[in-house]
């Protein structure tokens, strides 16, 4: 057996441990726990602290794909030349996740493309990273699941998964104005979740244009009232940062030209005669 190789015998028993991720780096570190002069229980430590890490990225990872969150919009990846303008104090208090402790809202308002949806994503990003559950709907796809779900009595099911989610970001709220069941499923969802837990709404229209956008006056007047008095509001101006997400080609691929398709041979049986 190579030296760089792992005992095919120790990577059976990692298996059954299910510790087989270990195997994939486990001369590496070995070998760089001979340099540095480790004794065992520092390798220990070191290579189980890689498989921490490995299963926390992986169940951030799964957090993120059942939140429905945009894999590319992420803190990190925000372009920080991009020509909007918000409060940089109160995004860095966001971004430290207090107000999810503290199960207070988000209300993040902007014109058009200026990067509200990026950011709530974001936000989203983090607390799925800190051990969160994330939901993140459009506010006419909910308001369409929850129309449907009247017709197979799934309503109330539903109903429970949006208000136990430990963070529901609901994206460009009060587009359209809502009929009088859809005015009641924002009321319940409002009331249910304030005080209890935290909600990050996008909107092109101020939180005082909302109350056009219900059915029901008395119902929006206390369904408002109750999600803005706990909300932080983060107001983005500028252009639209749309742009910036647009695909571009890659240097370094541009000039190779595409692979030839090949032409599939035809099956006998397939010819006519």
């Amino acid at each position: 057996m190579s030296s760089n190789e792992v005992d095919p015998a120790l990577v059976t028993v990692l298996k059954r441990l299910r510790l087989g991720r270990l195997a994939t780096t486990l001369r590496e570190r070995i070998l760089l726990a001979e340099k540095q002069s480790m004794g065992h229980e520092e390798l220990l430590l070191m290579l189980l602290t890689d498989e921490v890490a490995r299963r926390d990225a992986s169940a951030t990872d799964n957090r993120v794909r059942v939140a429905g969150l945009d894999p590319n919009m992420r803190i990190e990846l925000w372009d920080k030349t991009a020509k909007v303008s918000f409060d940089k104090r109160l995004l860095g208090g966001l971004t430290s996740l207090g107000f999810l402790e503290e199960h207070k809202h988000v209300v993040i308002l902007g014109s058009v493309g200026v990067g509200k949806t990026y950011l709530a994503n974001a936000l989203g990003h983090l607390a799925c990273k800190h051990g969160y559950s994330v939901r993140f709907l459009r506010a006419d796809a909910m308001l369409r699941t929850l129309r449907q779900s009247r017709l197979d009595n799934s309503r109330d099911a539903e109903m429970v998964a949006l208000t136990t989610v430990d963070l529901l970001i609901l994206d460009d709220f009060a587009l359209e104005a809502m009929n009088k069941e859809e005015s009641r499923d924002v009321y319940q969802l409002f009331l249910e979740r304030t005080g209890n837990a935290s909600m990050i709404v996008t909107s092109n229209r101020d939180t005082a244009e909302w109350l056009a956008m219900f059915d029901d006056v008395l119902l929006a007047q206390s369904a408002i009232d109750r999600f803005k008095n706990a909300a932080f509001d983060f107001i983005i101006e500028g252009e639209s940062y749309r742009p910036r997400l647009k695909p571009k080609l890659d240097e370094s691929n541009a000039a190779a030209p595409a692979p030839a398709r090949s032409k599939l041979p035809t099956h006998p049986r397939s010819k006519r005669r």
